[in-house]
């Protein structure tokens, strides 16, 4: 017989320990907030030792807690994929895949429905996360985040390089318009455009340019990237953004890329998932799509006219 821990309180003390809250863990599993400090308790009397400690009105998992967590979350993953390889194979399946938030919201989410109409089959549920180098979490099936594809980075996972990343200087159409950029040059007198999510962005381009006495330049600075990118597409500014993740965007008109031949390489994105068996190589099968639709046939940068062409 194993000598196993009470199962329940493993669940609620995973989800404890990765939304930081017991509060949240509660809204979750749908119990109240004394009903998983209770099961918390229990695990703590089994083990022998405290997982969470207070600091000020919150409950913080230990450092140790933290990488049992982890790998209860590994196990109920592997158990998780177990469960479904003996379940009812024409079963609809669930594909749980995080990935940072403007990857998520310019670049998976819009092409969900190409992958939904050949795998009827499955639904993907993407969730969100901040930071691309954010921790993975337990409960999601493929984590896609900037990095390269080195094993000691993830030890315990398998790391598949999925796409490259380029920056480039981006506008609104209607922007250029009235005060077109058609060399480096034209970006003074700007307003320039940031997001603390992508630190060091302006200063990377301007040195690909060859501008690197406007490094100075005020800037207009956002929290987050998706933030500053909806400003560049309502006309407030210049900014510096991803290709291949704008793609979709350049193509529509929302925005375009005046100097589409200034660019700066970037670390690219990576697909991490679970070592344990793949029920129907679902996982494999969904990351070799990813890698397809990195691949695929690009919208391109969308030069500004020359004058010859503007005049006529």
């Amino acid at each position: 017989m194993r000598r196993l821990p009470p199962l329940n309180a493993l669940r609620i003390f995973e989800v404890a320990a990765r939304t930081g809250s017991y509060a949240e863990a509660g809204v979750e599993l749908g119990l109240t907030h004394g009903a998983v400090s209770r099961q918390i308790a229990a695990l703590e009397g089994w083990l022998g030792q405290r997982l969470f400690t207070k600091e000020g009105r919150r409950m913080v998992a230990t450092p140790m807690a933290k990488i049992f967590a982890a790998e209860v979350g590994l196990s109920f993953d592997r158990l998780a994929v177990a469960a479904e390889a003996c379940g009812r194979p024409a079963a609809r399946r669930i594909l749980r895949v995080s990935a940072p938030t403007s990857l998520a919201m310019r670049w998976l989410i819009p092409r969900l429905d190409r992958y939904h109409a050949d795998h009827p089959q499955v639904e993907v549920v993407v969730t969100t996360v901040s930071c691309v180098m954010e921790d993975l979490r337990g409960g999601v099936d493929v984590s896609i985040r900037r990095g390269v594809a080195r094993a000691d980075l993830w030890p315990q996972h398998r790391v598949v390089p999925v796409m490259e990343d380029v920056d480039t200087l981006i506008m609104s159409p209607a922007l250029f318009a009235r005060r077109p950029v058609r060399t480096p040059a034209d970006i003074e007198g700007h307003t320039l455009l940031a997001a603390e999510t992508r630190a060091g962005d302006w200063a990377n381009w301007l040195d690909a340019a060859g501008l690197q006495h406007l490094a100075g330049l005020p800037r207009r600075t956002f929290d987050h990237f998706f933030v500053a990118r909806q400003a560049v597409e309502d006309g407030l500014g210049l900014g510096i953004g991803p290709l291949p993740m704008l793609e979709i965007d350049v193509a529509s008109g929302r925005l375009m890329t005046p100097l589409p031949d200034i660019r700066v390489p970037r670390t690219g994105y990576v697909a991490i998932l679970p070592r344990q068996a793949d029920a129907g190589n679902l996982l494999a099968g969904f990351v070799d799509w990813l890698i397809g639709e990195a691949r695929g046939p690009a919208a391109g940068g969308q030069r500004a006219p020359d004058r010859e062409t503007e005049r006529a």
